[in-house]
């Protein structure tokens, strides 16, 4: 009997334990789903915007890029959409217009990028040190120009190196220095100006907020250990906001692929400046001048191609190197 009872009571103790498993199994189940619930509802945002502002207009972009609208006959015919397949990006990339626009940017972009990163680095690692007084107030000044439209700002540099009514061209006259901002050798630093004193505030306080996290302990550290402020600068500070870098370096790099609103203004004053400056410029001058909407979707597709390969190429680049400085460690 007292075996029976036995395996009774540990029959019920396993129906107890198995009815308990199921019973936590499905509330993990329960908020497991809850989860993903959650998530659904919060990424719904994201997904639409994704999908109205870029999946769609890329989508359509790379559909217009495939057709083009041609009169048959002797052209006295009405037109016609027909596919012509990779005749626009034929077009495009054997344009010696829109390769030299590419060749435009990759110089903008080589002494831009460096300049802009470099620069809102030196700048927010001279406000972290404690050297700048009234610390608020010049991270306002800097952060200000960024306030600016890109339209006024270039209205604003343009008045300034219009010659005729410049301040700073008829200041410089009267030192006998003479200096043409839109001549040939001049115009793409002239634009990188414009370009720099817009940004640089911005991303001055990206790399401050960024410097804000590193512990204090790291610097002090480094302090007792004999660093001076340029080395702890330099050695302690930079590594430790590497990502920061990498981010504004990227997206420094994109918004430098699309340049478009500087040269446009400041083509109205320098002939040095044509409407195929740079791709953005030839896209906008096939689209609306031209009316070929096929060749601007294609040359498009391809700015966008690069962009993303670019894009691409740095973050393997960085994480490579992020790995293999964490293995030499």
């Amino acid at each position: 009997m007292t075996t029976t009872a036995t395996s009774r009571a540990t029959a019920a103790a396993r129906g107890d334990a198995r009815a308990s498993g199921t019973a936590a199994h499905g509330s993990r189940k329960a908020a497991r789903r809850r989860q993903l619930a959650a998530c659904a509802v919060l990424m719904t945002p994201f997904f639409l915007l994704l999908l109205t502002v870029f999946l769609i207009p890329v989508g359509t972009a790379v559909s217009l890029s495939f057709f083009s609208d041609d009169q048959p006959g002797l052209g006295f015919g009405p037109e016609r959409t027909v596919f012509v397949g990779l005749r626009s990006y034929a077009a495009v990339l054997t344009d010696p217009t829109f390769l030299s626009g590419l060749g435009t940017v990759a110089l903008y972009c080589l002494i831009y990028i460096p300049l802009m990163v470099i620069g809102a680095l030196a700048l927010a690692l001279l406000l972290d040190s404690g050297v700048v007084r009234l610390r608020s107030w010049a991270q306002l000044g800097l952060f200000l120009p960024h306030a600016v439209p890109g339209i006024i700002a270039a209205l604003i540099w343009l008045y300034l190196y219009t010659p005729g009514i410049s301040p700073v061209i008829e200041l410089l006259g009267k030192a006998d220095i003479t200096v043409d901002f839109l001549g040939v050798h001049t115009v793409l630093p002239s634009i990188v100006n414009i370009a720099l004193w817009s940004n640089l505030g911005y991303n001055m306080v990206v790399f401050y907020a960024a410097l804000q996290a590193v512990p204090r302990e790291v610097i002090e550290a480094s302090v007792v250990d004999g660093a001076g402020p340029v080395r702890t600068a330099l050695l302690v500070k930079t590594p430790l906001v590497r990502s920061s870098i990498v981010v504004v370096g990227m997206f420094t790099l994109i918004w430098a692929l699309q340049l478009f609103t500087e040269p446009m203004l400041l083509s109205q004053s320098s002939p040095m400046i044509n409407s195929r400056f740079s791709p953005s410029m030839y896209i906008y001058d096939a689209a609306f001048t031209r009316n070929n909407y096929s060749l601007a979707a294609a040359a498009s597709v391809v700015l966008l191609m690069c962009t993303i390969a670019l894009s691409y190429g740095i973050t393997r680049w960085t994480s490579r190197a992020g790995s293999a400085e964490e293995a030499a460690r």
